[in-house]
């Protein structure tokens, strides 16, 4: 199974960066997920996204998005919402590309008041664009960054019991 984590924070080494690394860490964990995981940092992309010519980079975090079996998507809370960097990103990507995908939503805010964000905000984007969301998403105050392991190990068991208990694709029939 390809691992792939997308970060949607425009500041480099950010606390989301290091919040999506440690959730990524417990998941592929959880999952015995023995290649670990990807990293798609937008941080390094930004300056690039919104040119007008194409770019290798930008094509390359697509397509590393685009062959992921498992898509865990973090961004921090910006006016209640994921941030605007994650959405030019992910408005790149054809209707329904996530299609196969299953993709977990995490979001890290200062305030409480943001919790459903998460839900409300990232869960119907990431379903718009074709992706399986079959776990709650994470909401992570900032408060709470004291206590991210034991937060992340908690989220992570549950996603990766909502997974286990996925119905298996069956094999595509080979041709003969």
């Amino acid at each position: 199974m390809s691992f792939t984590v997308l970060v949607g924070n425009p500041k480099s080494e950010s606390r989301t960066l290091g919040v999506a690394s440690a959730a990524a860490t417990a998941v592929a964990r959880q999952l015995s997920l023995d290649s670990g995981f990807d990293l798609v940092d937008l941080s390094v992309l930004a300056r690039r996204l919104l040119l007008p010519e194409p770019s290798a980079a930008i094509e390359d975090a697509v397509q590393q998005v685009l062959d992921a079996d498992l898509l865990l998507v973090v961004s921090p809370t910006f006016k209640g919402t994921y941030s605007g960097l994650l959405k030019v990103f992910l408005d790149r990507l054809p209707y329904r590309a996530l299609a196969g995908t299953t993709a977990l939503p995490l979001m890290v805010m200062n305030s409480p008041q943001h919790a459903l964000a998460v839900e409300v905000h990232l869960r119907p984007v990431l379903t718009e664009l074709g992706a399986s969301v079959p776990a709650a998403g994470l909401a992570l105050l900032e408060a709470d960054l004291d206590q991210l392991d034991g937060i992340v190990q908690r989220w992570s068991a549950r996603v990766a019991d909502t997974i286990a208990r996925l119905p298996v694709a069956p094999e595509p029939a080979m041709a003969s």
